[in-house]
């Protein structure tokens, strides 16, 4: 089984940067050991489980221990007959973009 978790988190009581926030999600997510994969709006980490997802999510909230508002966007993609999916998604991508350049 696969869970593929793309997740946004921030605090919203705070101002200027929030990349000082977005490195302690960061460190917690890291910590939990699930594959991850940062990007320039949201997160991808893959988990065996529904269970460990939300874990992972609820590690990155309490990295924000002071916050008083937190916003977070959470979009979901479950298989059960597959894992790895983080890497071979992006990788079957590539292979189709490479066929499409030598036509």
């Amino acid at each position: 089984m696969s869970v593929l978790v793309n997740f946004s988190m921030f605090p919203t009581d705070k101002t200027g940067s929030m990349s000082p926030y977005v490195a302690k999600i960061e460190q917690a997510i890291r910590r939990t050991g699930f594959p991850s994969q940062l990007g320039s709006m949201s997160t991808v980490v893959e988990t065996p489980t529904l269970r460990e997802a939300f874990a992972v999510i609820e590690a990155a909230y309490a990295a924000l221990e002071g916050c008083t508002r937190v916003y977070i966007n959470a979009t979901l993609d479950i298989r059960t007959d597959r894992d790895n999916r983080m890497t071979a998604k992006v990788q079957s991508v590539e292979e189709k973009i490479a066929q499409l350049e030598k036509q």
